[in-house]
This record gives structure tokens, C-alpha cells and sequence, in this order.
């Protein structure tokens, strides 16, 4: 499991020096986690490893969550300031993640189930 969060530290530290070299508009994160999902679909499985690993994460999920929460908390005058933006921005990110959500899960579905006829 430390091998695979060291290799995940990794994406993100050569992400973010591909960014600060090359100037992209882009999170060096961002571009680290490119990187691994070309290399997964490259090799067309996911290692043990980053499997398990990547189960313990999104088993504690919610932790994650702790530090937005404490800042909204602490900035709750800004946004009690921004609460109608906040709230159109949140329910278009929401609709427009479901309708992208859709769309892959639609460009997905039949080479999943031509991989089960095959089986």
C-alpha cells in the first residue's frame, strides 16, 4: 500500500513539474492523474496494489471531506456574501458532472458488453 500512495505522489510531482516547465493551464495533479489513466489504459488492467489502495481511500472518503467543511465554517460570512452564486455553481457542476457521467457511461457500456459476450 505505501508503494502504491508513493507512486500516486509521484504522478503528482511529475505532473506538477511537466506544468511549471511547459507553463499549462492546467494543476499539476490533475496532469499527474492523466498520466496514470493513459498508462491504465495502456496496460489495460489495474495493479493489486493501486487497487487495493485505491479501496482504503474511497472506503475513508468522508475524512477528505473535514477540511472543506472547517472552511466553510470559518469563512461563513463569505459565504453567507456569495450564497446565490455558490448555490448556481454547485447545481451546475452537479448537472453538468451527471450529464458527463452519462454520456462516458453510454460510450462505455457496449465495449462492456462486448467484452461479457466473449466471456
Amino acid at each position: 500500500m505505501i508503494a502504491s500512495i508513493a507512486a500516486l505522489l509521484v504522478l503528482q510531482l511529475v505532473g506538477t513539474i511537466i506544468i511549471r516547465l511547459t507553463g499549462l493551464p492546467l494543476p499539476g495533479p490533475v496532469l499527474g492523474m492523466l498520466i496514470l489513466f493513459v498508462f491504465l489504459l495502456w496496460r489495460g488492467t489495474t495493479p493489486a496494489p493501486f487497487e487495493a489502495t485505491t479501496r482504503g481511500l474511497l472506503r475513508n472518503l468522508a475524512l477528505l471531506f473535514v477540511p472543506a467543511g472547517v472552511g466553510i465554517i470559518t469563512h461563513l460570512h463569505a459565504v453567507a456574501e456569495q450564497w446565490v452564486a455558490l448555490s448556481i455553481t454547485i447545481m451546475a457542476s452537479g448537472a453538468l458532472a451527471i450529464v458527463v457521467t452519462g454520456f462516458v457511461l453510454h460510450w462505455l457500456m457496449p465495449a462492456a458488453e462486448r467484452d461479457t459476450d466473449e466471456a
